[in-house]
């Protein structure tokens, strides 16, 4: 499967060459890195031709977790941590901008139930937060190696229409970045609020590793089917 790539300073693009296009991937980077960072993942998860992948870039902003330095990142982080201040007013800014991409998609004629929300690390905190409270029933979300922002917030802010929606967190053993702990508590959290999450961990840190994409490509193709 071969994709036409093209790309902004909005985000990286992978469409097919050819046909019309009935899913979509929203994919969300991580802290510090872009929308080119998983394009060479694509072809490994043997999607059928007429899903698109986009991959947004975040804004550059200071992030006080790395001295202040700027850099992409979907909202400021201070420490990593159930107890740590978080930047709701970036997690919100943010979580409009990936709206935007949604509606795009839906404008483009993808039906929302066809779309997967997906994102690593920070960008997975932002699929959760995003994707639970979009107005319509999507695909999927998927979560990786991440955990759910302002928590607090759910029971409230939740859209009805996502209640149902698969969710598959994936997470590392050993990952010295974002603690299991904190992943795990993020997961029951969902649980009690009645969210349908599959839960798969792997002996790997704050990464990908290869069992884990091939169960994310199982994942996929029986979401986007």
């Amino acid at each position: 499967m071969t994709y036409r790539q093209t790309e902004d300073e909005e985000a990286v693009t992978l469409a097919p060459r050819a046909g019309k296009v009935t899913a979509s991937v929203i994919w969300l980077h991580g802290l510090g890195a872009d929308g080119h960072d998983f394009l060479s993942l694509v072809p490994e998860l043997r999607l059928r031709s007429s899903v698109r992948f986009v991959f947004p870039n975040a804004p550059v902003r200071p992030v006080s977790l790395n001295q202040g330095w700027p850099m992409r990142a979907w909202y400021d982080i201070q420490e990593i941590s159930a107890s740590a201040p978080q930047d709701a007013a970036g997690i919100a800014e943010s979580a409009a901008r990936i709206d935007e991409y949604l509606r795009r998609e839906r404008a483009d004629g993808v039906a929302a139930e066809h779309i997967v929300l997906a994102g690593f690390s920070q960008g997975g905190a932002m699929a959760l937060h995003t994707g639970l409270r979009y107005s319509e029933g999507l695909g999927g979300i998927l979560a990786l190696s991440t955990y759910l922002p302002v928590h607090e917030r759910l029971a409230l802010e939740g859209s009805s229409a996502n209640r149902r929606t698969p969710i598959l967190m994936c997470h590392g053993r050993h990952d010295g970045v974002i603690a299991l702990q904190l992943a795990e508590r993020s997961r029951d959290m969902l649980l009690q609020l009645g969210y349908a999450v599959q839960w798969i961990e792997y002996p790997m840190q704050h990464e990908l590793c290869a069992q884990e994409i091939q169960d994310i490509s199982f994942w996929l193709q029986r979401i986007l089917a």
